[in-house]
């Protein structure tokens, strides 16, 4: 068996992390783990393309699997040209290094590419109409990926990414419910939850198909809930008891990036290429809970 050579950017954020996690023993890889800090990892600032190009060159890669994104949402409306640098440049630059070395990628995107005002789940040749400065600059990393390097990568658009790393919304509930008598959380936004883990075993799934399905891919978790229900079920889960959590509107939590009312993204395609079945949010929540 062929052993695959494959690079992991952003390996210390919360996707990068389960991307370890997964691959961790898997005689199938030799894998490179990449940030721009860290000890355990092989520092690589992904915007600049003469280091890409000499990591991608020296080690003979054959596949990048890029989990680096500027999601900082609110604060990319003020700074969008740093965004566009991490979320499209940096996209850019790894697309251009790939194809001068026959490297193959995988892109991770997300739901904020669409309005957010549909009301059947996303698929992927649906009109894309990003409403803030994340969306526009996500959606411009996956235009230069296809500019360069054609219908031969594979994008995968994700939602509501949660995993015991980081920064996220499941560990903020758990933080908040512990602390706070009360919370307000808005219920008219729905989507459904991504387990990182979840993505990162999707990932694998399609980087060893045996053949290689290049296109655009949505993955989140089976299920469809709203952001009030979805911390109650952490509530619950965790055993939390003591913390009021009421339902609000979302202008009652005024922001500077327009959030998607609506987030759900339809799976079809990718269970029906690769052969696969993706796990019901719940049960992905409760692993994770219980990790904690």
């Amino acid at each position: 068996m062929d052993i695959i050579r494959i690079l992991i950017t952003g390996a210390n954020g919360q996707l990068g992390h389960e991307m370890r996690n997964v691959l961790a023993g898997d005689q199938r890889f030799e894998a490179i783990y990449t940030d721009v800090a860290g000890d355990d990892v092989t520092l690589l600032d992904i915007t600049d393309e003469a280091a890409v190009e000499q990591m991608v060159g020296r080690n003979a890669i054959q596949v990048i699997v890029n989990c680096v994104a500027y999601t900082a949402v609110d604060a990319a409306e003020d700074d969008e040209t740093t965004a566009a640098r991490l979320n499209a440049d940096a996209v850019g630059i790894l697309a251009r290094v790939a194809k001068r070395h026959g490297a193959r990628v995988v892109h991770v995107s997300t739901d904020y590419v669409f309005d957010g005002n549909g009301c059947i789940p996303y698929t992927e040749d649906m009109p894309t109409c990003p409403q803030s400065a994340y969306g526009r600059t996500k959606l411009e990393g996956e235009r230069l990926l296809i500019d360069t390097l054609g219908d031969d990568a594979i994008i995968l658009r994700t939602a509501w990414l949660y995993s015991p790393y980081g920064k996220n919304f499941v560990k903020t509930m758990l933080t908040l419910g512990r602390t706070k008598p009360a919370l307000k959380v808005v219920f008219d936004q729905v989507g459904s939850p991504t387990c990182a883990r979840d993505l990162a075993r999707a990932i694998v799934t399609a980087v060893t198909a045996g053949e290689w399905h290049p296109g655009i891919y949505h993955y989140s978790n089976e299920g469809v809930i709203s952001w009030y229900d979805f911390t109650l079920a952490i509530h619950r889960i965790a055993g939390i008891t003591a913390c009021d959590v009421q339902p609000c509107h979302s202008d009652e939590f005024p922001a500077k990036a327009h959030r998607p009312a609506y987030s759900v993204l339809d799976k079809t395609k990718f269970k029906a290429t690769f052969g696969t079945r993706v796990p019901y949010w719940l049960d992905s929540l409760e692993a994770t809970i219980k990790s904690l």
